[in-house]
C-alpha cells in the first residue's frame, strides 16, 4: 500500500517504531496500550465513518470525529470513563509529537484535540482486603498440588512485596537475594525504573522453599512464577488466579468480600495496612515505587473497623472520663437535683 510521504500513517509508524521505544524509552506495556488506542481509532474510522486507514489525514481527525470515537468506546465497546480518558490521553500525546514534526499539517489536529475536555469520572473507593479476608485467601490454595503451592506462594509474595502484577511476572531468580532474616528484591518497575525492596522473614522463607521445590534456585534467568503452559507468567494469568480464589472465598463467606477485587487490590491492601500500622507515608511511597507522594496519598484510607476502634479509644479517653469527673464534682455541690 503506497502512501504519500509524511502522511498521518507515516508519522504514526515512526512514532511507534522509533520515537516511543528509543527516544522516549517507554516500556513495552505502555507502547502496547498506545497501539491499542490507535487500532481502535482506525477500526472506528473504517466501520463507522467508512474511511480506510490509508485515507485518514490530520484534517479529518477533527474535534467532532475524535469525540464520536470516544463516545463509541463507551457505547459500543462498553469502556469505562477511566479507559475512555486513557485512550484520549494517548491521542493527545501523539498530537503533541505530530505538531512538533509536521507543524503545518498537524497543528489543526492538535488544536482540535485541545478543544475536547476530559470526561469526569465518578470517584470510586479503591478495593482492598481486610486482614481477615487476606487470611481466608491465603488458606484457600491446596499445598498438596503444584498449582496450589504456586498460588499460595504468589498470593503471599504479592502481599509482602506490594509489587504490581507485571513486576511479579518479570521477576527472575537472579532478582532475589536471601538473608537469614529477610529477602532483598530488585524490582523492574514502570518506565524501566529499578527499585530495591525487602520482604520479611516469613514471606522470604515461603518464597525460598517454593523456588527450591521448582528446582530453579541456581538458574538466575528463570522467572519465579510460571503458568501451566509458559515459563513466564502473564498478567492475565494472575488475574485468573485472583478471580478463582475470590470467587471461592465469596461462596464460603457471603458476608465478606463485598468489593470487586483485582491483583492490584493486594498492592492497595498492603499499602493501606502499612499506613494503618503507622508506617510513614513517604516510606510507603518509596516501597511502592511512586514518583509523587500525591499518588501514594490515595492509599491513605482506613477501614471502618480501624476508624471505629480509634474513635472509641478517643471517646473512652476524653468523654467518658470527663463525664465521670463531672458527676463526681456535682455530687459535692449544693445544686438541687432537679436542676442537674
Amino acid at each position: 500500500m503506497k502512501r504519500k510521504k509524511n502522511t498521518f500513517l507515516d508519522h504514526l509508524e515512526y512514532y511507534f517504531n522509533t520515537y516511543l521505544p528509543i527516544a522516549k524509552g517507554l516500556s513495552e506495556a505502555t507502547i502496547t496500550s498506545y497501539k491499542d488506542t490507535f487500532r481502535l481509532l482506525l477500526e472506528f474510522m473504517y466501520s463507522v465513518k467508512g474511511i480506510s486507514s490509508d485515507k485518514i489525514d490530520f484534517e479529518g481527525l477533527d474535534a467532532q470525529a475524535i469525540t464520536e470515537f470516544l463516545d463509541w468506546l463507551e457505547s459500543e465497546r462498553k469502556c469505562s470513563i477511566s479507559t475512555r480518558n486513557q485512550r484520549f490521553a494517548a491521542i493527545s500525546a501523539f498530537s503533541i509529537y505530530a505538531q512538533n514534526r509536521d507543524f503545518a499539517a498537524a497543528t489543526v489536529f492538535r488544536n482540535n484535540v485541545l478543544k475536547i475536555p476530559k470526561k469526569k469520572a465518578p470517584s470510586q473507593n479503591r478495593s482492598f482486603f481486610t486482614r481477615e479476608e487476606v487470611k481466608i485467601i491465603f488458606d484457600l490454595p491446596d499445598p498438596s498440588t503444584a498449582i496450589g503451592r504456586r498460588d499460595k506462594a504468589l498470593l503471599c509474595f504479592m502481599y509482602a512485596s506490594r509489587m504490581r502484577a507485571q513486576e511479579v511476572c518479570d521477576l527472575t531468580v537472579g532478582d532475589i537475594y536471601f538473608y537469614p532474616d529477610r529477602a532483598g528484591i530488585i524490582v523492574h518497575g514502570k518506565g524501566h525504573k529499578i527499585r530495591r525492596i525487602g520482604i520479611p522473614q516469613v514471606a522470604s522463607v515461603k518464597l525460598k522453599k517454593y523456588i527450591e521445590s521448582k528446582g530453579i534456585a541456581t538458574i538466575k534467568e528463570r522467572h519465579v512464577f510460571s503458568s501451566q503452559t509458559h515459563e513466564k507468567m502473564t498478567v492475565s494469568c494472575i488475574e485468573e488466579i485472583y478471580a478463582k480464589y475470590v470467587a471461592k472465598a465469596k461462596k464460603a463467606n457471603p458476608d465478606k468480600f463485598r468489593e470487586n477485587y483485582t491483583p492490584h487490590s493486594m498492592r492497595h491492601t498492603t499499602a493501606t495496612h502499612m499506613l494503618e500500622a503507622g508506617v510513614p507515608l513517604i516510606v510507603v511511597r518509596n516501597f511502592l515505587g511512586h514518583v509523587s507522594l500525591q499518588t501514594t496519598q490515595i492509599y491513605a484510607e482506613v477501614t471502618q473497623d480501624t476508624m471505629n476502634r480509634h474513635i472509641k479509644a478517643w471517646n473512652d479517653k476524653w468523654f467518658i472520663k470527663q463525664d465521670a469527673d463531672r458527676s463526681k464534682d456535682e455530687s459535692k455541690s449544693n445544686i438541687p437535683g432537679f436542676l442537674k
